[in-house]
């Protein structure tokens, strides 16, 4: 499902933020990469999502050679890949509903399908009775959980969340932990970027660890270990 050979990433001479990374992931794992601020997190996901680009090794994805992918290409890659981050990004102005309907509507699905595809996943998430509800009507969790929808819109195959619970208090992590681990019971692979020990440590599952753009740990059942 995701395969790294070899991959380094340089921004510059004095700044190498992975360096020689070889990781695969298989279809339907759940996997937590940990590591401090600077290990090389942030510019793992970045390269999965094509939003940046190796300076050397390959990045499969899929059947996807991702290494060089052409920009023409990158919103059809992102449609198998949703992505989470720590500040949600959901559009102030839109309802709940809109949030949700808008990352099918900029992909041309028929309204049709956005009138069957979005109750559903606010179901999934737990928020259908806030469908007409805007952004700053929402604690932290829930808008979190409108991201998690949002993501869901093309049936992805992996699900990629960055420090998904950064902003979030323990019981509001937890039920976003339980989301995923939902989503990755219906075989959705799973990529958790996290520095949430207890979080990571709860799930007992694959764990890697990076260290200075480099992996220096990967437990199949591991804990938060820095």
């Amino acid at each position: 499902m995701i395969n790294l050979e070899k991959v380094t990433k340089k921004y510059n001479q004095d700044s190498v933020a992975l360096e020689n990374v070889s990781l695969k992931i298989e279809p339907g794992e759940f996997v937590s990469v940990v590591g401090h601020s600077g290990s090389g997190k942030t510019t793992l996901v970045k390269l999965l999502i094509a939003e940046e680009r190796v300076s050397g090794g390959t990045v499969m994805v899929g059947d996807w050679d991702i290494t060089h992918i052409p920009y023409r290409h990158v919103p059809l890659l992102r449609r198998q890949i949703g992505v989470i981050f720590q500040d949600f990004k959901l559009l102030p102005k839109k309802t709940i509903y809109e949030n949700v309907a808008f990352a099918l509507q900029v992909s041309g699905e028929s309204g049709g399908r956005i009138r069957a595809v979005v109750p559903r996943l606010l179901e999934i998430v737990g928020l259908p009775h806030k469908m007409t509800s805007y952004p700053h009507q929402l604690s932290g969790g829930e808008q979190q959980r409108v991201a998690i929808a949002r993501s869901l819109v093309h049936r992805p195959k992996i699900l990629v969340a960055d420090e998904p619970t950064g902003n979030l208090d323990p019981v509001n992590s937890q039920e976003i932990l339980d989301i995923f681990e939902k989503i990755n019971d219906f075989g959705t692979t799973i990529v958790l970027v996290s520095h949430n020990d207890q979080m990571v440590n709860r799930l007992r599952k694959r764990v890697v660890t990076l260290s200075r753009g480099r992996i220096v740990s990967d437990v199949e059942h591991g804990k938060y270990r820095l």
